[in-house]
């Protein structure tokens, strides 16, 4: 029997409520303004660079995701696209920052399940008003120890965060739909990371699962966590 889990962390974004869709759905929409000037495929590999490219200045999050598509759209039509059509991607952003959160099914009876017996942490990352936005509005803030929203997610940033809540990384886990941002870096500080993979997941967070790995597990949905955890603690 291993020692009790002195912490879980969850992601949130496509692990506990929807996300990726309405980025997909944008992406159509900005396709079509730009149908005139080039294909959606091309399109869309030039908006992917234009968003590996620009993590480092804008981070993740619905407002950087805008400003690339600003960008690419000015180089697909070498400078000359129209102000209109700038004007409805920023209409198209503003319609993504006000969008109701829509919860994963399962999700809420899990947390609620975790949250009588360990401490909860939601990190996330993004824009910082959107991520608050979406847990308020979620309903499921109070069930949460803390909440971390960080600019990326990394080893170090595990280490740091389950340092301050809990027993450190080794001593916790970390679920979520991201195989690059939450389960390889949570495995690397030493915890649990538990995949909980979605039917939408933003190319840039595409990796290897770490077959192999003892602590790592894949799940159907999340609703399967509490069980898990149980097993893991014997």
């Amino acid at each position: 029997m291993m020692q009790r889990l002195a912490a879980i962390g969850f992601d949130a974004d496509d692990t506990l409520w929807h996300n990726e869709r309405f980025f997909r759905m944008t992406q159509e929409r900005f396709a079509g303004l730009l149908a005139d000037y080039t294909d959606s495929d091309h399109l869309h590999a030039r908006l992917l660079a234009a968003e590996r490219r620009n993590l480092g200045r804008y981070g993740f999050g619905i407002k950087g995701f805008v400003l690339s598509m600003i960008e690419t759209a000015i180089e697909v039509t070498d400078e000359r696209v129209p102000a209109r059509v700038i004007a409805e991607l920023i209409a198209a952003g503003q319609e993504m920052l006000a969008h109701p959160i829509e919860l994963l099914a399962g999700a809420r009876a899990a947390v609620e399940a975790l949250a009588d017996s360990h401490p909860l942490i939601l990190i996330t990352k993004g824009d910082l008003l959107d991520q608050e936005r979406k847990l308020a509005q979620s309903g499921l803030g109070d069930l949460f120890h803390a909440v971390e929203i960080v600019s990326d997610k990394t080893a170090r940033t595990y280490e740091q965060v389950f340092a301050r809540h809990g027993a450190g990384a080794e001593r916790a886990l970390m679920a979520g739909n991201s195989l690059k941002s939450d389960v390889l870096p949570m495995i690397a500080a030493g915890g649990w990371g538990v995949h909980v993979p979605h039917e939408l997941t933003w190319a840039l967070e595409h990796d290897q699962p770490p077959e192999g790995e003892p602590r790592f597990r894949s799940l159907a949905g999340i609703a399967d966590l509490p069980a898990l955890i149980a097993a893991i603690e014997g």
